[in-house]
């Protein structure tokens, strides 16, 4: 596996791992519930955390344009499956599990002879 494929692998499960971690705090704190409205009021109570969602979000829209797009240029199926994984999970489990895939794909069509 090459460096790149194994530096995304790591950070997309750094992306499970440390995410969930604190979402699971989460549900424990709303006795063992996700309430999606209480998550979204916590996570702007103040301007530090207002900045910091609205980074995260602006960065995802982002990120999701571009794997739609790049998964259509590189004929990767399955595109919208990252689009569910961020929402659902993470986008910090999302975004490096895309680019684990793709960087596979482009290692691949590098090992293809010319044509």
């Amino acid at each position: 596996m090459s460096v790149p494929k194994i530096l995304y692998l790591l950070l997309a499960i750094a992306g499970l791992v440390m995410t969930w971690y604190y979402n699971l705090q989460f549900i424990s704190e709303s006795q063992g519930s996700f309430d999606i409205a209480a998550f979204v009021a916590a996570s702007s109570t103040n301007a530090v955390s207002k900045s910091l969602s609205w980074d995260l979000a602006i960065a995802c829209i982002a990120g999701l344009s571009w794997i739609y797009f790049e998964s259509r240029r590189l004929g990767l199926r399955f595109f919208w499956v990252y689009i569910l994984l961020a929402f659902g999970i993470a986008f910090a489990f999302a975004f490096p599990l895309f680019l684990f895939v793709r960087q596979g794909k482009l290692e691949a069509m590098d090992k293809l002879p010319p044509q």
